[in-house]
Parts: structure tokens; C-alpha cells; sequence
């Protein structure tokens, strides 16, 4: 059971693992978008997204209903959005602490000079 439990987390995050991916989830925050509002959002071409959408789908990240000629996308679980958050704060503490350090060095350096 756990070894399935880390295929499904290394699978889900190699999903994630593009920016242009990630994009497309985060534009899908507040809810639903078709594939051109996407596209027309991001500045990608049609068959850039339609790759990225594809893999998103595949893996159970996105699903996807069809509305005449439109397909509109949406993310699978408000939990993936969490995750997303979860990141942006782990980057921003990382980032804090990397500007204290190189404040911390700057300091020794005017005080040795």
C-alpha cells in the first residue's frame, strides 16, 4: 500500500512537474475556463495546451466537460489548489530565510571591511 501511495504522489507531482502546467491550474483556481480562455490567458499556442491539458487530464488533475464545439476544463479536487498554496508558502519562507542570510553576510562583510 505505501509503495502505491508513492507512485501516486511521484505521478501527481510529475504532472506538475512543468510551468506551463502549473499555469493552467492555477488560471483554473476560481473555477472553470474553456480551452481558448486558457490558451488566450496563458499566451500558448492551441497544441502546446492541448498537450498540457492532455497529461493533466491523465492523471486525474483536471476533468473536462463539453459544451457544443467548447471543451471547459476545471480542477479535479479543491485539495490540488491547497497543494498549489502549500508551495507558494514553502517558497516564500525558503526565500525569506535565504534574504536573511545574504543580509547576514552583507553585515559581516561591512563590519571585517
Amino acid at each position: 500500500m505505501q509503495d502505491a501511495l508513492r507512485q501516486f504522489k511521484a505521478d501527481f507531482f510529475q504532472a506538475l512537474a512543468h510551468p506551463t502546467r502549473i499555469a493552467i491550474v492555477e488560471q483554473l483556481r476560481n473555477g472553470e475556463l474553456s480551452a481558448g480562455a486558457l490558451i488566450e490567458r496563458l499566451g500558448i499556442e492551441q497544441a502546446n495546451a492541448s498537450q498540457h491539458l492532455a497529461v493533466l487530464r491523465a492523471k486525474n488533475i483536471l476533468i473536462n466537460r463539453k459544451a457544443g464545439n467548447q471543451v471547459f476544463y476545471s480542477v479535479r479536487d479543491p485539495l490540488i489548489i491547497e497543494v498549489l498554496d502549500i508551495m507558494r508558502r514553502y517558497f516564500h519562507a525558503h526565500m525569506s530565510e535565504v534574504l536573511a542570510t545574504l543580509k547576514a553576510i552583507d553585515k559581516a562583510e561591512k563590519i571585517h571591511r
